[in-house]
């Protein structure tokens, strides 16, 4: 008898994931990760990194992974609904585009002849801002916006104010050469994976990363030292730091001199209108004051005279103070900051009780950024060519970088916050220099950048300019005769003036208000306004469905498109259902926020890679921007239809290719020109999205390797960045550590000018727009305790630092933070998402909760001057004991997202919103930040009190009627093995 083997089995070490693979850009966060989308009979089967691409370099986190439930989700809407019953009801009849199109023409037309500001059409997480500014703009609206006004501007504005560039998405740290990282209030949601990539190469190289939060989560868990801050507090906390450097002479006075204002002269005359404007010659050239060191003056003087600022033969003062022949006073620039940053109230031991920081740490971190900054320089092999044509044989490093994000930013001090940690950077020589924080294309900008906001009305009903923008003197401003807003919004007023994003948190009050008059149409995109991107979410409901005396609803019509059935679709009046974006074109263009990094321009596309037709029976979903388009045509917008009527734009595919915004300037940079044969400028080339679809969706120009760094300042850079089109001439821009944009609206609030404030303005914009950074203690919690609201002066520090013993009222502060696993609201529907959490807690440290006796998991209530929570308690020993936080837009409605009836998220999950007023406790003006209308979100004050024992969070609301997903076991894909293993 032969004995035989047990037969082995045959595996495929390699297996394929499936029939077909598509390469596209993700959309599960802001990341904009390149992603292989592998397909199995027409259905999704895996989605991984794509390794080519240069934003993740084939790293996907659990978020983009999870794409294949967010496009089979049960939530995604069907058909465009038309309301049948009340508002808020959830009562639709499902009708055919052809009619929901003419609904929305009807109702936009006569608004477009009568008057265009009756529509307000603001937008939320869409990432094709370059099409719908534009679309407002030829419909000639004043009112429009997007969701960067309740996320972001602060960074932004203070970034593009002071140095031309920001935070967030549009710069990096030098992740191959930096020394020293420090993260400021930085959560995981933006930039996710590059991070994590930059974060691996900081580790692999010895580098120390120090994370400033209240929370230690996500990369502060794995930072070198987590500073526990105090929400609030991080502009003081830099002013320490720089207090600290400029004691100790530990600052880079060559760079500042080099590629700041820091020398320009600025007038003394207290209460004149020229009183903190740059001394300027006849020519309007600022000026400096030459010290005379044995070179020729630019403008023929001798030693002590006056000469141009931006002159290279010249060895300025940066200190002291001097008379002009006229008899003017005037300091130099650095000079008001030593002034103002060495007085001792913000000196460690000042600030370290009311920042919740030992004032020997931060003696320390200053310390340590001056070591790494001067006594750990290295230079780089590069020679470079300044603007001014002066030839460099290396390039100096300073190998400190800084990041941060929504912690700092979502505060009503957060501008001025920001632009502190800029003025940080900057005496440190640290902004573009190897080693440190880095632009990425387009930026940087000039200062401010040129695009003011639309004011007027063209022959065509379009405005003459977008409806965003940057405001550089009062004369900008979007005001009437009297000095009231004109728009919606209050952006671009004297409440707000710098709003570069708009105000979309105050657009649903405002308009229920009328005020400044009433609007007809509201049009929303991807803005969960009824939930959880709307302060006081209760009362906005109550907006959105208040009716005048007469019956009618005080927002006459409300259409809203989104891919899925959120708690906002309830509100619509008109619903148009998007695509997944899996089933769509879009594009991340450099006219928008595209994939650039510091060493190349990048901009990408997304694709269908399934038919949104053959997804399911009965469903006709359209593309949102494809809507507008054909909308645009049927009200006969300007560049949207043809003489005969006709649309101009087959679709939104169609408009990629074919638009120019300026002659050879269209939505992609990569592949123009007939033949694809040109980059950044050039005419349409018909098979444009082809070539990029080849090329794994995405293109990228590499910068020249003499002009990656100082790009400020750097010949090659501003000559290549001009070639491109990023700027309109190859001009030095001077990083700005003293505003004299802010200083103009000081001057007009004193009653100079021919642009002023109304009276109830004067003092705010006086006290606000201090042309150095500042610190105030956030408005929410000067105002609601007690102790502090008769602190309403931000000019006094010792005033607005309390001691932490004191009783207030409202003694903690409580944050959201966003988690790497889900991203806004949309996430938390996501089937396999929610395995990783179906519900949130209130996290807090055990001390504090030993200080009111509660126990882990004990039921508590929340409160704050506008209202009171009840959720569960967990303990949470990486959280600062004056801080509380939560999770962020896990809690849901009943009912919304076709969740089922009894779903964790509804029932134990919660919104700190509920706790957050849109207004100030005060009532004057909106809970914002009084220069850019930022909305401050973490500025939330509140107490905790133990309750008895709950089964569910409150408050709650009746369950929406929107359809509800079956309860079934979870088994996507088993088909799909079961055909692989026969």
């Amino acid at each position: 008898m032969r004995n035989s083997a047990p037969a082995e089995p045959v595996i495929n070490y390699s297996p394929s994931p499936g029939d077909e693979v598509k390469t596209t850009t993700c959309f599960m966060c802001a990341c904009r990760c390149g992603i292989k989308v592998w397909l199995t009979d027409g259905k999704i089967r895996y989605i991984q990194g794509n390794p080519v691409h240069p934003v993740n370099q084939g790293v996907l986190c659990a978020k983009g992974s999870a794409g294949i439930m967010q496009h089979y989700s049960p939530a995604r809407l069907d058909k465009p609904l038309l309301r049948v019953g009340e508002r808020g009801k959830g009562e639709f009849r499902q009708i055919e585009w052809d009619e929901a199109l003419r609904i929305a023409t009807g109702w936009l037309a006569p608004i477009r002849q009568r008057n265009p500001d009756e529509l307000a059409f603001f937008t939320g997480r869409d990432q094709s801002q370059a099409l719908t500014g534009w679309w407002a703009q030829q419909f000639g609206t004043i009112n429009y916006a997007a969701h960067g006004g309740f996320c972001s501007v602060n960074m932004a504005a203070g970034g593009l104010y002071t140095l031309g560039g920001s935070f967030w998405e549009f710069g990096e740290p030098d992740w191959e050469h930096a020394r020293y990282l420090m993260l400021w209030g930085v959560a995981e949601d933006h930039d996710s994976n590059p991070i994590k990539l930059g974060l691996g190469k900081l580790k692999e190289h010895g580098a120390k990363v120090v994370a400033v939060n209240p929370v230690r989560s996500g990369y502060g868990a794995i930072a070198d030292e987590w500073i526990g801050i105090r929400p609030g507090t991080d502009g003081l906390f830099a002013f320490a730091l720089i207090h600290e450097l400029l004691k100790a002479d530990r600052i880079d006075l060559d760079y500042l001199v080099r590629y700041t204002n820091a020398h320009w002269l600025v007038i003394r005359n207290p209460g004149g209108a020229d009183d903190g404007l740059f001394a300027r010659d006849a020519a309007g050239q600022a000026l400096c004051w030459d010290r005379g060191n044995g070179q020729p003056a630019p403008l023929g003087a001798s030693e002590g005279a006056q000469a141009l600022a931006d002159s290279i033969d010249v060895s300025p003062a940066v200190v002291g103070q001097y008379t002009l022949a006229d008899g003017r006073n005037v300091v130099p620039a650095f000079h008001l900051i030593a002034e103002r940053y060495l007085d001792p109230s913000f000196s460690p031991d000042a600030v370290s009780e009311r920042c919740g920081i030992p004032a020997e740490t931060i003696c320390r971190i200053a310390r340590e950024l001056a070591e790494a900054a001067f006594d750990h320089a290295f230079t780089l092999p590069v020679a470079w060519t300044d603007a001014h044509g002066r030839e460099h044989a290396e390039m100096v490093g300073r190998p400190v970088a800084m990041h941060a994000m929504r912690g700092i930013s979502a505060h009503s001090n957060g501008f001025h916050t920001c632009r502190a940690i800029h003025l940080l950077q900057l005496l440190l020589g640290a902004v573009d220099t190897p080693g440190s924080f880095r632009y990425q294309p387009p930026f940087p900008k000039p200062i401010a950048p040129p695009n003011r906001p639309g004011k007027a009305r063209q022959a065509n009903g379009a405005l003459d300019a977008p409806p965003l923008g940057f405001v550089h003197a009062p004369e900008d401003l979007l005001v009437d005769a009297a000095g009231n807003p004109r728009r919606i919004d209050h952006a671009f007023s004297w409440s707000y003036p710098l709003s570069a994003h708009g105000m979309m948190h105050s657009v649903i009050r405002n308009a229920w208000a009328g005020d400044p008059y009433k609007i007809d149409t509201l049009m929303m995109f991807m803005a969960n306004m009824s939930w959880n991107s709307s302060m006081n979410t209760a009362q906005t409901i109550e907006w959105l469905t208040d009716k005048d005396d007469s019956g009618e609803y005080r927002i006459p019509h409300i259409i809203y498109a989104d891919a899925y059935a959120s708690e906002m679709v309830a509100y619509a009046d008109l619903v148009l259902p998007d695509t997944t974006y899996l089933e769509r074109f879009d594009a991340i263009s450099m006219l928008d926020r595209p994939i650039s990094d510091a060493d190349g321009a990048a901009d990408a596309i997304r694709h269908p890679v399934l038919e949104a037709e053959t997804q399911s029976p009965g469903r006709d979903v359209r593309g949102f921007q494809s809507v507008l388009l054909e909308l645009g045509a049927r009200l006969g917008l300007p560049g949207m239809a043809e003489a005969d009527g006709s649309p101009s734009y087959r679709d939104y595919a169609d408009y990629i290719v074919r638009h120019e915004r300026a002659p050879g300037v269209g939505l992609l940079a990569g592949w123009r020109g007939e033949h694809g044969e040109l980059e950044a400028k050039g005419p349409p080339n018909p098979a444009q999205l082809e070539r990029y679809i080849e090329h794994d969706g995405f293109w990228r120009s590499e910068i020249p390797a003499h002009a990656r760094y100082f790009k400020m300042a750097n010949r090659g850079y501003l000559e290549w960045a001009q070639k491109m089109g990023f700027i309109g001439d190859a001009k030095p821009i001077v990083l700005q550590l003293y505003s004299e944009t802010l200083q103009k609206f000081r001057l007009a609030a004193q009653g100079h000018g021919a642009q002023q404030p109304p009276e109830q303005h004067r003092e705010r914009v006086v006290t606000y727009f201090d042309p150095l950074p500042i610190w105030y203690e956030p408005f929410e919690g000067a105002q609601a305790n007690a102790q502090d609201a008769a602190r309403s002066s931000a000019t006094s520090l010792g005033s607005r630092v309390r001691g932490n013993d004191e009783p207030v009222e409202f003694p903690l502060s409580a944050v959201t933070q966003r988690p790497m696993f889900m991203y806004h609201s949309w996430g938390s529907q996501n089937a396999w998402l929610r395995q990783i959490a179906t519900r949130n807690w209130i996290y807090l440290h055990p001390d504090t909760a030993a200080r009111y006796d509660i126990a882990d998991e004990d039921w508590i209530s929340v409160t704050s001057h506008h209202g009171t929570i009840t959720a569960q308690a967990k303990f949470a020993s990486n959280t600062q004991p004056d801080t509380i936080w939560t999770w962020n837009a896990i809690g849901k409605r009943k009912g919304a997202w076709r969740l089922g009836k009894d779903a964790p998220e509804a029932r134990q999950g919660f919104l700190l919103n509920h706790l957050i007023s849109d207004i100030t406790p005060r009532g004057d003006y909106a809970n914002a930040d009084p220069v850019t209308g930022q909305a401050a979100w973490f500025d939330l004050r509140v107490r905790i009190d133990k309750v008895a024992a709950a089964s569910h969070s409150t408050p709650q609301f009746a369950p929406l009627e929107l359809g509800q997903a079956d309860n079934l076991p979870l088994r996507y894909g088993a088909a799909m093995r079961r055909k692989e293993h026969g």
